[in-house]
């Protein structure tokens, strides 16, 4: 169900995307991260990926896992884009993007109902040259080395 949302996004189609929310999110769903738009709700959705999809025409999700449990869904993601649009009151600046989020859903029914997340921000502010410590993408740790 969730792939049907990343496959919207990563097409880029405003008008799908809307549609996909609709089907798959409650109307009132809670948003339990803090978000950079007045609206709540399945709009704030609408919002913010109107807004990205604006900031960054080839946003582009990569689900690297999904667990799903009982009536929740947690979705960990790599997201990719170029910064060729406004974002946040910065003008584009043609750099390319690589952060990480999480997000976890709470589905009632057939409707993702609540959702938290996680996203790396700074990453993507760094990568921006709008925060400090340079332009690189997401750092991997290795274990063994």
């Amino acid at each position: 169900m969730l792939s049907r949302l990343h496959e919207a996004v990563n097409r880029g189609d405003a008008e799908l995307i809307s549609k996909t929310i609709d089907e798959l999110f409650d109307p009132d769903v809670l948003i339990r991260t803090p978000l950079p738009v007045k609206a709540t709700g399945a709009q704030a959705l609408k919002e913010v990926f109107t807004t990205l999809c604006r900031a960054f025409p080839d946003l582009h999700i990569e689900v690297e896992d999904m667990i799903a449990e009982g009536d929740r869904v947690v979705s960990r993601n790599t997201v990719t884009g170029t910064h060729l649009g406004e974002y946040t009151g910065l003008p584009p600046t043609g750099r390319p993007v690589t952060y990480n989020e999480i997000f976890i859903f709470r589905f009632a029914g057939d409707r993702i109902a609540e959702t938290w997340g996680v996203v790396d921000v700074l990453a993507q502010m760094r990568q921006l040259g709008v925060a400090p410590g340079g332009t690189s993408g997401p750092q991997r740790h290795d274990r063994d080395g």
